[in-house]
């Protein structure tokens, strides 16, 4: 399937001294911008084909492409009398294929998705994402659910990542308890979307996508939310980075799947993936709307 990333925030929350002078997309987490750690996710499920949808400074983000020298990031073997270049022992983006769309530097999620639709002619379903969230969670389900109940959209349900606590209250003032966010409830829109083409029967310009359009689609119970426990953050401020950089330096972090297994590995694959759908995952995902 293709991945269609939105790509074009300023990411004013996250101005510090890993973003001054960058789109929040190309912030480095570890050796490689944060944009690379979403889309490897993609990659290791199969997913390679991506339309990155481009706005504040999307230039920096098609030279990052553009000019990329593997062996920056990579381990390699160079023998220097040989007359030959490095050798590299692995290698990112080799089998990757980005379409660059400048889709306007003030335009909001759904207009970028416009932007894009004749990219996504004669495809019948297609994944898109914020470009700032990193899980875990193990996609083939949430695309096989969505194609077997013929939703036309579908997305994660994660607990907020955050520090704040939610107060829950009488009507005179009196507090009845405190509590983190993650004991809560309350679920938030975690990205990684399945949409079937016919998403685009469901907006209007102008319109905001997780508003009116998907608004819509509950109307007519044709939205699913998947709940997920598992590892989900998203990086929205500084302080965001700088945990999720903490994980990478300790190794594999959550969300490196790909350094974990192959989907090709066989019963190393299966043995991982099992316990993750049965002990993360609902029986019956809840379909948003009426």
């Amino acid at each position: 399937m293709k991945v269609v990333l939105f790509c074009g925030g300023q990411g004013l929350r996250m101005r510090g001294a890993a973003a001054d002078g960058l789109p929040k997309p190309m912030v480095p987490l570890g050796r490689r911008p944060l944009l690379w750690h979403v889309m490897r996710y993609y990659a290791h499920w199969g997913h390679k084909d991506f339309i990155l949808c481009l706005g504040h400074q999307g230039e920096a983000i098609k030279e990052f492409f553009v000019t990329n020298e593997e062996w920056r990031s990579n381990d390699f073997v160079l023998a220097p009398g040989s007359g030959t270049g490095p050798e590299l022992l692995g290698r990112d983006m080799h089998d990757w294929r980005i379409t660059f769309v400048d889709t306007g530097a003030e335009a909001n999620i759904g207009e970028r998705l416009l932007a894009v639709r004749s990219h996504l002619r004669g495809e019948e379903m297609f994944l898109a994402n914020y470009s700032d969230g990193l899980t875990d969670y193990p996609l083939p389900q949430l695309i096989e659910d969505a194609q077997k109940r013929r939703s036309v959209g579908a997305f994660l349900a994660t607990r907020p990542s955050t520090s704040f606590h939610f107060v829950d209250q009488d009507a005179d003032g009196v507090v009845r308890r405190i509590c983190p966010a993650e004991d809560m409830a309350l679920r938030v829109n975690g990205g990684f979307f399945v949409f079937r083409r016919e998403i685009f029967d469901h907006m209007r310009p102008g319109e905001e996508l997780v508003e009116e359009p998907l608004a819509r689609l509950m109307e007519q119970r044709l939205l699913l939310a998947h709940r997920y426990d598992g590892f989900w953050r998203c990086c929205d401020t500084f302080k965001d980075l700088r945990v999720l950089e903490g994980m990478l330096a300790r190794g594999p972090a959550p969300w490196e799947l790909w350094r974990r297994f192959s989907p090709g590995d066989g019963p190393a694959a299966q043995d991982w993936l099992a316990p993750q759908l049965q002990l993360r995952l609902p029986a019956e995902p809840e379909a948003v709307g009426g």
